[in-house]
């Protein structure tokens, strides 16, 4: 097979509404180190998992062209929200392969042991009925109980940890249905979510996998570029670039707790800039 030296040495793109993306690009690091990602963070139009569908369409695809201008080889779309509201409209637009978070997460939460799936996500996300459908596309018989959690995304930005009493307490009332039906499986079907999976993970007990979509997600990119030939194998570590439309400073302060290694470079991209893209294919 003949490589394709400078496919490989594309930048892989991820967006996200915040911060919370950065926790995709952290797997997406401990799967291939040597890839290098290009990061935005539309903070400054966070939370989606409140607008409305249409409205978090039209940032996806914001975001999305805004990335695809950075010449890269394969695009996530780490936000849960847009993937479940805009993954059609960004895959038939995009040049390169689109990955998203919802898909990967169902299949790890399907094989992950039988019995009911749960669903802890935004409300726009829930809303959706986004995991529902796939769930049920790839086994009808699988139960599904779906909860949203909107309090958790401001929770984790303001950097609580596991242990302290308001997340337990959020938490302990956004969990109560799903604690009495003991899924087999717990879809965190928000990239904050995994900041909080101590907690919630002890909130369920033993008999629950927690599947964070994230993880699924590089798994699922690993694949792709390593079926593809496109998966960069350089030995020193990849580079993450981030832009933002809110604070730099800001970014680059909480970056670290969320992708697990220092933001040198964050670059600041107003919302004007990103509204030049198409909202279409």
């Amino acid at each position: 097979m003949v490589v394709d030296v400078e496919k490989r040495n594309r930048p892989i793109g991820v967006f996200d509404s915040g911060l919370g993306g950065l926790t995709v690009v952290r797997e997406l690091f401990r799967t291939m180190p040597g890839e290098d990602i290009v990061y935005l963070g539309d903070s400054a139009r966070v939370p989606y998992g409140i607008k409305s569908l249409e409205t978090v369409r039209r940032f996806a695809l914001e975001d999305a062209g805004f990335l695809l201008g950075q010449d890269l080889k394969l695009l996530v779309v780490a936000c849960n929200t847009a993937s479940a509201a805009a993954i059609e409209v960004i895959s038939a637009a995009s040049p390169v392969p689109v990955v998203d978070v919802i898909r990967p997460g169902v299949a790890a939460a399907l094989a992950a042991g039988a019995g009911p799936v749960g669903v802890v996500a935004t409300e726009a996300t829930i809303r959706s009925g986004a995991y529902q459908r796939a769930i049920a596309d790839a086994d009808a018989s699988r139960e599904v109980h779906a909860v949203a959690a909107p309090l958790l995304v401001p929770i984790v930005e303001e950097g609580r940890a596991d242990d302290d009493p308001i997340v337990t307490h959020v938490l302990c009332d956004y969990l109560h249905d799903l604690q009495r039906i003991r899924p087999a499986s717990l879809i965190l079907g928000c990239t904050h979510y995994p900041l909080l999976s101590g907690a919630i993970g002890k909130l369920m007990g033993p008999d629950t996998v927690l599947i964070s979509s994230g993880q699924a997600a590089a798994d699922e990119v690993r694949r792709r570029l390593e079926k593809d030939n496109a998966k960069n194998e350089k030995d020193t570590g990849g580079q993450l670039r981030c832009y933002t439309t809110d604070n730099p400073q800001r970014f680059a302060q909480l970056g670290e707790r969320f992708g697990g290694r220092p933001v040198d470079v964050v670059e600041y991209v107003g919302t004007d800039e990103l509204e030049r893209y198409p909202h279409s294919g």
